[in-house]
């Protein structure tokens, strides 16, 4: 432990106080900062929230040394929809841009990621390191054998987007049988520029460190781009297949539980 970390905790969220923090959190990031907006957003409170936080789990990262009472203490958050909990809810929060229906055909345990976001003062640091440490916890405890959701880039110009979201397409393609497709309605194409063409470089500075941190664990990507004009992205389909993992990464996942 670090000074820096010795601040941090990371637990699923414990009570109402929170819950309400990680809403708050995602206000300024998703609302504030990304220019998005959706139906069930609180602009006079400043809580991003909507249909989905009832039934899933939010993993948070907490500055035990910010106020509870300001509820600033949160300034990381993901949040976990487990397989099952999609089923009794009736649906993953992705099947309004993509058709799941080859992963859910697959039968294997899945875990649909979302809403992550981390404070811009602790962007870079260990935080996000610790998050993904709880998250691998979770899926371990769990079995989850398929982790999934979507990654934003910022803005709806797919053009702009080209190198990396060709890139992506052109390296990184799910294979045919559990991959999901954007629907018809915010559908783009990915594969914007031939393979040939490609420019590394450009492609990876373009990229989200997000998107970059799944393809280092063997990331995988759906067909097609989906526009999400609410939040103002364009949101690319992620998968990461936790048996395909590389060595390096399943060693550290397992020495995590003992194994």
């Amino acid at each position: 432990m670090t000074p820096e970390t010795s601040y941090f905790a990371t637990r699923l969220a414990t009570d109402e106080v929170d819950l309400l923090a990680a809403q708050r959190l995602r206000y300024r990031v998703f609302v504030e900062e990304l220019g998005g907006d959706g139906l069930l957003v609180d602009h006079q409170g400043r809580f991003e929230r909507d249909e989905f936080d009832p039934v899933v789990d939010h993993l948070v990262l907490v500055d035990n040394r910010r106020s509870r009472d300001d509820l600033d203490h949160v300034v990381g958050v993901y949040r976990l929809l487990p397989g099952e909990r999609a089923e009794a809810f009736g649906r993953f929060y992705c099947d309004s841009e993509y058709d799941l229906a080859p992963l859910r055909a697959s039968g294997r345990s899945l875990l649909e990621l979302g809403r992550s976001c981390v404070d811009p003062a602790y962007r870079g640091g260990s935080g996000m390191f610790l998050m993904w440490n709880a998250l691998a916890d979770y899926v371990l405890a769990r079995g989850i054998e398929i982790l999934f959701g979507v990654a934003s880039f910022h803005g709806t110009d797919v053009q702009a987007l080209a190198q990396p979201l060709s890139w992506l397409h052109h390296h990184h393609l799910a294979p045919a049988a559990i991959r999901p497709r954007a629907r018809p309605d915010g559908f783009r194409r990915m594969d914007l520029i031939p393979a040939e063409q490609l420019d590394r470089r450009a492609a990876m500075t373009g990229m989200p460190a997000l998107i970059k941190a799944y393809l280092r664990l063997g990331g995988m990507v759906g067909e097609g781009a989906w526009l999400d004009r609410a939040f103002n992205t364009t949101d690319v389909f992620l998968m990461v297949d936790t048996k395909a993992m590389s060595e390096k990464h399943r060693k550290f996942y397992e020495t995590r539980q003992g194994q």
